[in-house]
């Protein structure tokens, strides 16, 4: 079982960070992923992690579904992630960290 390394993000949170930037509402299903995915970039290249995080989807230990910006990824042979295999030091996402406006490092995730 694979497992990522990062913080949790809602689809709501994700479609609110689009439209606060200026993208319009999305009509589509396509849209809507469109959208999710600018602003997952966003969000890692203001807070400097793009070249070394990943948005992944991933499920709790409660059983919910969420995107993640990973950080780092467990498996060492999952091709093309090219994550680290360790949780980074906390000099590497503090500015992510805040960005989110989360209090606490990142935590591990089941691949999904």
């Amino acid at each position: 079982m694979v497992k990522y390394c990062g913080y949790l993000l809602t689809d709501s949170w994700l479609r609110q960070r689009a439209l606060d930037m200026g993208y319009p509402p999305p009509k589509t299903l396509q849209d809507s992923n469109g959208i999710v995915e600018l602003a997952s970039m966003q969000v890692m290249a203001r807070a400097g992690v793009f070249s070394y995080a990943r948005v992944r989807r991933v499920k709790t230990p409660k059983g919910k579904y969420f995107w993640c910006i990973a950080l780092a990824c467990d498996d060492p042979f999952t091709v093309g992630e090219r994550l680290s295999t360790r949780a980074p030091p906390e000099a590497d996402y503090k500015a992510l960290k805040e960005a989110l406006g989360k209090d606490f490092p990142p935590r591990w995730y089941r691949a999904i």
